[in-house]
């Protein structure tokens, strides 16, 4: 099983970033997928998840209505779009993948990729 994290990078404040991950190696529509986060010395933290169908999304408050995750089933990949970025986002961003889907902890996910640096300057 293998997932690759890309679209990470230098962005300013304020601005867009789309992070995309490629997913083999599982049955893509059988998982629910989720985008993590994580800083030195501090807890890998969730930041969006989506079902195995699409149809359904979750955000914590801190992200709500900037970060829109989404799934394109037909080419085993999920997004994150990022907008109207803050310092704070600073992180490296994982992707991951859940059969059972829904809980949305670090410790229930099943595979996860290796992350990619979004570093956002203020």
């Amino acid at each position: 099983v293998q997932l690759q994290a890309s679209g990470g990078g230098l962005v300013q404040a304020g601005g867009s970033l789309r992070l995309s991950c490629a997913v083999s190696g599982l049955t893509f529509s059988s998982y629910a997928m989720g985008w993590f986060r994580q800083t030195p010395g501090k807890e890998r933290e969730f930041v969006a998840g989506i079902s195995r169908s699409g149809g359904s999304t979750y955000y914590p408050d801190s992200v709500k209505d900037r970060f829109t995750i989404s799934r394109d089933n037909a080419k085993n990949t999920v997004y994150l779009q990022m907008n109207s970025l803050k310092s704070e986002d600073t992180a490296v961003y994982f992707c991951a993948a859940d059969r059972d889907g829904g809980a949305w902890r670090v410790d229930g996910m099943d595979y996860w990729g290796k992350g990619t640096l979004v570093t956002v300057s203020s």
